[in-house]
């Protein structure tokens, strides 16, 4: 949506044409709703922002088909090193030279998908933060074997659909994750050693701390397992830091599959 909406030509790929009509839908509808605040007194300017948006946009189930003739790819599928690696690995094969691939991870190694492919020094991260459309951050990943050139070219992309982009190593978790998800695991930390209540620990951290949500909350919202499998990663990769310990009551919440707000219960009930 934002890249389309910033003038740039969009193939939009996904397993079937059934999830790309929604997608579709979904991004219309979200255009309609940036265009009332955006040209509030101006619906005619607003209706044609959303035309021209459309049309630089079209669909595609092939992916290898329709990366000929691209300039970046941007991968956000499934958060699974195998499938990544599986599919970069094919889109290496047809993509031109000059493509830039980068991958939309919030807690894998770029490095690692990197080197799937023969173009390691074309290859970054591209973290962008929900709801895209609403967050101004992206998180820019170099890799060690990024050149500056790529990594610059992720740069000003960023800059180029209206985003303010921070620059971070290959590090679990890159900047917000790596101190994000610690803090919301140390939150449930302290609640299960019984110090203070779920409700209580949100209250103090929307109150002093200035935070739009508490960390049970968040981690509801994120999805439970979510956070299970991104400090599971982390774990594995560096057992000893106690900053990654699992937690035996986010595992129990897991395994009885209360995954938060998408399932209705996690730390909290929703209707």
């Amino acid at each position: 949506q934002i890249a389309a909406a910033s003038g740039h030509t969009v193939v939009l790929v996904d397993q079937s044409d059934e999830i790309l009509k929604k997608s579709a839908k979904g991004i219309e509808e979200s255009l309609k709703r940036v265009t009332k605040k955006k040209f509030a007194d101006k619906p005619e300017a607003g209706a044609e922002f959303i035309k021209k948006t459309l049309k630089n946009l079209t669909t595609s189930t092939d992916a290898a088909a329709v990366v000929h003739s691209t300039d970046l790819v941007i991968e956000a599928i499934v958060e699974n090193l195998e499938v990544k690696n599986e599919l970069f690995k094919r889109l290496d094969k047809f993509a031109p030279e000059h493509t830039i691939f980068a991958s939309n991870t919030s807690s894998l190694q770029i490095t690692n998908m990197a080197n799937s492919t023969t173009r390691q020094d074309r290859f970054g991260g591209l973290h962008f933060f929900n709801p895209v459309p609403m967050m101004k951050l992206v998180e820019v990943i170099k890799t060690p074997m990024t050149s500056q050139e790529t990594f610059e070219s992720l740069m000003d992309f960023s800059k180029a659909v209206g985003k303010s982009p921070v620059s971070c190593k290959d590090t679990p978790g890159f900047i917000v994750n790596r101190l994000l998800v610690p803090y919301m695991m140390e939150a449930v930390r302290l609640f299960e050693r019984g110090d203070a209540s779920k409700e209580d620990i949100d209250v103090a951290m929307k109150l002093g701390a200035g935070y739009p949500m508490g960390p049970f909350e968040l981690l509801d919202y994120v999805g439970l397992d979510t956070s299970k499998y991104i400090i599971d990663g982390w774990h594995s990769l560096e057992p000893n830091n106690p900053l990654f310990a699992p937690s035996p009551l986010l595992n129990k919440l897991v395994a009885e599959k209360k995954l938060g707000k998408k399932t209705g219960e996690g730390f909290y009930k929703y209707k």
